[in-house]
């Protein structure tokens, strides 16, 4: 990926169409809202492919992401919570907890950052 500044932000032009980061969300996309979408949809891509492998049926997938920087220093994230609403589904939530344990070990975002950020889950059946 190739980045290119502008007067606010830089930009990254990518198969799905031009992507502005900022610092500033006037100008773009703030990166950590980066990190916590990528964290966040990784997550339900893997939990909805492992549902969908066991045959387990679902209508929709909504992730809420709580997130928590630190006081000092930089700022930076130190705690992402992903709570999962899964709707129209005749799964238990026994088997819905093992999924998301092995969505846990799948998904890539979730791996790579998992040593300098606490990420939790939760979910519920509707």
């Amino acid at each position: 990926m190739d980045f290119h500044m502008k007067e606010h932000s830089f930009t990254t032009d990518l198969e799905f169409g031009q992507l502005e980061v900022s610092g500033n969300e006037e100008y773009g996309f703030r990166p950590y809202q980066l990190l916590v979408s990528a964290a966040a949809v990784c997550s339900g891509g893997v939990l909805k492919r492992i549902l969908r492998k066991q045959r387990i049926t679902f209508e929709d997938i909504r992730i809420h992401a709580d997130v928590k920087k630190s006081e000092h220093g930089a700022n930076e994230i130190t705690d992402i919570h992903l709570h999962f609403t899964i709707a129209g589904t005749d799964a238990s939530e026994e088997k819905v907890k093992k999924a998301l344990e092995i969505t846990r070990k799948n998904c890539t975002i979730v791996q790579s950052i998992k040593d300098s950020i606490n990420i939790t889950e939760s979910f519920e059946l509707q």
